[in-house]
Order: C-alpha cells, then structure tokens, then sequence
C-alpha cells in the first residue's frame, strides 16, 4: 500500500473507531500501525528492538479489541515488551486482563466550546495577555494549506525555536503533532503576526468520538513574539471553532501533571508512582510539567482526566529509558 494510501486507511479508522482526544497523533511519520488478519483496526506503535511502544488503545470496534491486542502481542514475539502509553481510564482493563503495571503518567485537559466564557475570574489572566500582544501589534490569521511562502516563514519559527531551546533539544515525533506528513492536510494552523512577519503558530488536529472537535497540537514561537501570543493564537483559534459548531477543544496530555494517587490502578507499581511524582515536583528541567499544566488551566477546562502508561508484565528500567526518550523527557 502506498503512503497516501496507508494514511488514508488509517484515518478512515480513527474515524469510525477512535475515541480518544489524541488519536490523530497515530498518523505521524514516525508512527507504525499493526493490522491483524484476523480483526479489524489497527494498533499504533514505535517499534523498538527489545521494547516497542504502543501509543493508546487498539483502533478498533469495541468487540475486537481484546482479539486485536491479543494478535498484537502474538505478533511481538517472545523477547520483546510492550508499554502502552497514553492509555484513558476505560482502556486499562485491556491491559490489566494480560498482566501489564499500569500507572498514571499524566492528565489530559478539555474545553466545552459550549460554555467557554472570557469573563470571570478564571480567564482573567488570559484577557490580560491577549490584550498585550494586540496592544504589541500581533494579528492572527490561519494558514492557506497550500501557502508555501508561509511554510518556508514556519521552517524558520521551527529552527529559532530550537536554537533557542538548545542544542540537546529534539523534536518530538511520537506523541505529539507534526507540521507535515501523511496528516498534513487534515491540520489547521493558525499564524501569528507582528510587523508584516510571522513571529508564533499553533496547528490543530481533528478528534472524533465522544468528545468531537479539534486538539490543540504543536505550537512553536520566535523570541520576538511578545508576552500573549500564543494566547491570542489559541483565543482565536479557539472562537472560529465554536462559530463554526464545534464541541470540544482539546489540549492534549500533559505528562507527570496532575498526577493522583487515589487515581492510580490497583495494578500500579508503587516504586514508578514515587518516581512519577518526584519528576512532577522537582524535575522542571527533565520535562516542563508544570509550565504546561499552568498553561492549560488558565483556560478553565471543564474536563481534566488521568492517562495511563502500562507496562507488559512489570516495569522494567529498559522500558522506561524508551518511554522517557519517546516523549523527549531526556
């Protein structure tokens, strides 16, 4: 099957099956998909040489997942481990049927377009910053799909970005969203501009299920982009979706935030859940958990819900090292 192709056939599954906030970041480049000849869907996954990754649950009717997994776990072989994560609350029961330690490994932060309001106390830190970026000169507009003088501004922001992050710094391809790719159109991306160039944008990606609407996805600024940039981006980005009759905007998981134990499986693994949660209190140069957090609750979501990580039989120090580099944590 030709690339095209296989990206099509991926997403006419999410789109019947998938219902999770993320499921668009299965069509990534660097993400595989296993198809079993018994069942239908699809598992996506990283694979590895002794670990491979599986990014959520099985893409699949209800009534075939377990019958997938299983395949999915038959094709691995002996010698090599699964971890699953990404994992919502209703999909553990799959992996605690097998054997897997699962634990929460972060939280995944919703808003109702319904009932998004820029009064009150909660948006007010919000209000202040969008005013500065307009107050700066920053206007928002989205991108034509097919705009390559634009795509050459965003090739730019990319590589001042990470010149700016360091030089150790990668970009993710696992578990969070790409500019290109099979999913390229699919994407929207809204821009933010200041003086006649783009200084910052955020892409967009669709998410069906219960919860329909877009996720919040990538976003990349310059250091010129003054203080409320993204925030307008969002802003903006956010009232077109509502006007147009969307549900939900999602912003995706932020790993080792929110982290609780009365949230934790009976499966857990209580040397992972300590070391979870000393990332989340001291390890802000490991991986910005609480920059993010803070992010996303001064937008007030509705819904905040725990995600999972499960690990095939016990966790083992070979499969979190794979985990941590999978979602850029070292």
């Amino acid at each position: 099957m030709s690339a095209p192709a296989e990206a099509q056939a991926v997403l006419d599954v999410l789109r019947e099956h998938a219902d999770h906030p993320s499921a668009f970041l299965a069509v990534n480049s660097a993400t595989h998909h296993y198809r079993s000849d018994l069942v239908p869907g699809i598992v996506a996954h990283l694979p590895g040489r002794r670990h491979h990754i599986q990014f959520a649950g099985p893409f699949a009717p209800p009534s075939a997942r377990d019958a997938l997994l299983d395949d999915y776990l038959r094709h691995l072989g002996p010698g090599t481990t699964l971890t699953a994560v990404q994992l919502r609350r209703d999909e553990l029961p799959l992996y605690v049927r097998r054997g897997f330690t699962a634990n929460q490994i972060g939280s995944s932060y919703a808003i109702d377009l319904s009932r998004f309001t820029l009064r009150g106390k909660p948006l007010a830190k919000i209000r202040q910053n969008v005013s500065r970026a307009r107050r700066e000169g920053v206007t928002v507009v989205e991108a034509a799909p097919d705009d390559l003088a634009g795509r050459q501004s965003l090739d730019d922001i990319d590589r001042a970005w990470l010149r700016a992050k360091g030089r150790h710094v990668k970009e993710l391809s696992f578990l969070v969203g790409e500019r290109g790719g099979p999913g390229r159109t699919s994407r929207r991306t809204f821009l933010a501009r200041r003086h006649g160039s783009t200084v910052a944008y955020i892409t967009y990606s669709p998410v069906w299920g219960s919860r329909p609407g877009w996720l919040y996805d990538l976003t990349r600024r310059s250091p010129p982009a003054p203080v409320g940039t993204i925030e307008l981006i969002n802003l903006t980005a956010l009232t077109a979706f509502a006007d147009e009759g969307a549900q939900w905007l999602h912003l995706g998981l932020t790993p080792f935030a929110g982290l609780d134990r009365s949230l934790e499986p009976a499966s857990s693994s209580p040397l992972l859940t300590r070391a979870l949660r000393q990332v989340a209190r001291r390890g802000t140069a490991l991986y910005p958990a609480r920059t993010q957090e803070a992010f996303k609750l001064k937008w007030a979501p509705q819904v905040i819900e725990p995600e999972y990580v499960a690990f095939q039989d016990r966790v083992r120090p070979g499969a979190v090292w794979r985990l941590l580099r999978a979602i850029s944590a070292v």
